[in-house]
């Protein structure tokens, strides 16, 4: 957005227009001891366009961009290379309609793909329907667990100690506010399980679901069939997460597992890191439960000429429908980035998918290799896709910052997330790390620990 200037008298003419006598008068709902009362440190009051444009430009140059140096930081959020044709296709006119379809007969863009998007979700995870996205995969997680204690009927949530510390927060925070259990496993970084064992012996009769990650935050693979069959024989349902989607281009799909209801996030594919966001949820399950799922549902079917159309449905969100009898009070689904996901995914079709996950998986086991061999490095995760714990002979957060002080991004100091594991880092490989990243990392973290 371009930097639009007002003048003193602007602002007296909008005022005025308004009927208030000053831009305090806007914010007198807000309590006066939240107010900003000195300017922030190192933004000026006011400058010119020209001069904005040099402060800000000069302040985005003080940061390491992912793409500048070797860059292997996952933990839910990884750079992949999305093609210049993607961000191309999402800006053509025909895409550039209402971000919702909230009129079905003048959207049939949106719907069409939107309906592509949850078929491609649905093969993908391994399940029978997909809704037409949601945020992104935290609370598409916390989503899948309030479902989950509609569908059974009861109030307790069993967390994996391995699931990504934030998706754990978001559904501690729905805990408390939707008045449920959530109940947490213990945490195992070497857990080849997957911490699966402890978890079935947490599940009981007030259990609503049980919900695990796969690859889990330290980047363990775990095959969650006997869990699955753990769940069912106690009526429970299994919500698997997956943070990084393009896994699922080699590894069992969650479906396959026995799983009740997926959520994933989306960005890897088609969308940038973005500092954050916005990013986009996945959400899928079993037909059975559909009527149960949150967000929306596009379908396909024909008009009264019998040409094939796109409606909504269903969309049993509190803005279509009963505020009481709504699943979720989601109000809408990450569109653009959908799209993006869509257009990618369409780029890369089913087998570029699965050379895709081959390149992310061989990257990963050629740098697990060279670290191996680091003195002072130990490699933890015995089966990974594209992202692994090392365990350091020194604290990982000062290793983290000694390698950011070399130009070198070496990945998650898990102390950050999770207190106590002082000497973990969590490294993500994807396609786009080459051997002389791998080899700066090598040769920095050698440096380094010695």
């Amino acid at each position: 957005m371009r930097y639009l200037p007002l003048t003193e008298a602007d602002r007296r003419a909008m005022l005025a227009a308004i009927g208030v006598p000053s831009v305090d008068s806007l914010f007198r709902d807000v309590p006066e001891s939240a107010w900003l009362k000195k300017p922030i440190d190192g933004l000026p009051d006011h400058m010119v366009e020209l001069e904005v444009d040099r402060a800000l430009s000069a302040m985005a140059a003080k940061s390491m961009t992912a793409g500048s140096v070797p860059f292997f930081v996952g933990g839910g959020a990884y750079k992949h290379h999305v093609p210049s044709s993607v961000d191309h296709l999402i800006q053509r006119g025909e895409f550039m309609t209402s971000y919702t379809p909230y009129q079905p007969e003048i959207t049939q863009g949106t719907l069409q793909y939107l309906f592509e998007f949850q078929t491609q979700v649905a093969l993908i995870t391994g399940m029978d329907v997909a809704n037409a996205s949601m945020y992104d995969g935290s609370t598409a997680a916390a989503e899948a667990v309030v479902m989950a204690n509609r569908v059974t009927r009861r109030n307790k949530a069993v967390l994996s100690g391995n699931l990504h510390p934030m998706y754990r927060a978001v559904i501690e925070t729905h805990a408390k506010l939707l008045d449920f259990e959530a109940v947490t496993g213990r945490i195992e970084p070497k857990g080849a399980s997957g911490g699966a064992d402890d978890l079935i012996g947490k599940i009981d009769e007030t259990t609503s679901c049980v919900v695990v990650q796969n690859p889990d935050f330290f980047g363990n693979l775990t095959d969650f069939t006997k869990l699955a069959e753990a769940c069912q024989a106690k009526g429970a349902l299994l919500i698997v997460a997956v943070t990084e989607i393009v896994s699922l281009g080699a590894v069992k799909s969650p479906g396959e597992m026995g799983a009740d209801i997926v959520v994933a996030e989306g960005q890897s594919i088609g969308n940038a890191l973005n500092f954050g966001g916005p990013y986009v949820g996945l959400f899928a399950t079993k037909e059975k439960y559909v009527r149960q799922m949150p967000g929306r549902l596009a379908g396909q079917t024909v008009d009264a000429a019998g040409r094939r159309g796109w409606v909504l449905t269903l969309s049993t969100r509190e803005q279509h429908i009963r505020r009481e009898k709504a699943t979720s009070n989601i109000c809408t689904n990450s569109g653009l980035c959908a799209l993006a996901f869509t257009i990618h995914m369409s780029l890369l079709g089913e087998d570029g998918f699965t050379r895709l996950a081959d390149l992310n998986h061989a990257a990963a086991v050629t740098l697990a290799g060279k670290l191996a061999g680091v003195k002072g490095v130990e490699v933890l995760t015995d089966s990974f896709f594209n992202e692994f714990t090392v365990r350091l002979s020194k604290p990982a957060a000062e290793v983290v910052e000694a390698l950011a002080a070399k130009n070198i991004l070496a990945g998650i100091p898990v102390s950050r997330l999770i207190p106590g594991q002082d000497d973990l880092l969590v490294i993500a490989v994807t396609e786009v790390n080459t051997q002389a990243d791998m080899d700066a990392l090598a040769k920095g973290l050698s440096e380094v620990l010695s």
